[in-house]
This record gives structure tokens, C-alpha cells and sequence, in this order.
């Protein structure tokens, strides 16, 4: 696309649909070359973005809109493919935290390393200035979506 060119809101939605459809896909055969289901790799990206605060089964249910059952099985299926693992939390041993697996983060980044560079490099069409707005309208786009998801698609 031609960024001299005018848009509309309604041409930036678009574009964002198809993001959204090809990055489903991508999401898809990403978590199929790691040997994951399309949530449980959403779970373990919530584990990883969650850094040194680890998350408990609770937290990741909430997050990734499952049912705390159905985190049991996700963090089941984590442990055992060497994604996570579950500790006491040292200020109160009755709740578990999920921890990644620092291998399991390195695998992640072989498979996501790749786009990332691309998108990355995508960024030198823009001034800073435009980026800093771009990150700001991605950024409350997602406080959107979660609000929507909290409030319209209960679990």
C-alpha cells in the first residue's frame, strides 16, 4: 500500500482483518511446528509475557478465557512437552505458579524469531513518530478486545 495515500477507518479495518485472519493461521501452524494445540500456545505465550510474576492456574484461566479446568489440562500438556513447570508459590504454598522452561522460550524464539525480524524490519518505513502512534493504537486496540472479551464472551 502506497502510505502517501489517504485511508479511511474503514480501510485500516480491513487491513486489520486480514492481519487478524493470516496471523490465526500463523498462530495455527506455529503452535503445530512446536506440538501444541492454538491454545495452549496462547498459554504459554501468557506464561511467557508475564516474566518474573508468575502466573498461578487461576491467573492463566482468566487470561486466556478458559475454564480453570480446562487450564489443568493445558498445563498438563505444557509440562510434559518441557513448556512449563509448576512451584509452590513462596508466599502462599496452598497456590501453584506456572514457570517456563527456559529451553522451551528458546524453542519459541526459533519458531517466532523469524517473523519477528520481518516485522521488525517492516518498522524502517516509519519516523518514530509514526511507529509511537502505531504502538499506541495497537496498544488500545488490545485493551478493546479484552474488554470485549470480558464483557461479551464469558466463559
Amino acid at each position: 500500500m502506497d502510505r502517501q495515500r489517504p485511508a479511511t477507518a474503514s480501510d485500516a479495518l480491513a487491513a486489520l482483518d486480514d492481519l487478524v485472519a493470516t496471523s490465526v493461521l500463523g498462530q495455527q501452524e506455529f503452535a503445530r511446528n512446536l506440538g501444541l494445540s492454538t491454545t495452549d500456545l496462547i498459554c504459554f505465550a501468557h506464561v511467557l509475557a508475564s516474566r518474573d510474576a508468575a502466573l498461578t492456574a487461576g491467573d492463566l484461566a482468566a487470561r486466556a478465557h478458559v475454564t480453570t479446568g480446562a487450564v489443568t489440562g493445558i498445563l498438563n500438556r505444557l509440562e510434559r512437552g518441557g513448556f512449563v513447570t509448576r512451584e509452590p508459590d513462596p508466599a502462599d504454598r496452598r497456590r501453584v505458579r506456572v514457570v517456563p522452561v527456559p529451553a522451551a522460550a528458546e524453542r519459541v524464539q526459533a519458531v517466532y524469531g523469524p517473523y519477528h525480524t520481518l516485522l521488525t524490519q517492516s518498522f524502517s518505513r516509519y519516523t518514530p513518530e509514526e511507529i509511537a502512534v502505531i504502538a499506541d493504537w495497537l496498544a488500545h486496540a488490545a485493551t478493546l478486545a479484552r474488554t470485549y472479551l470480558d464483557e461479551s464472551c464469558a466463559t
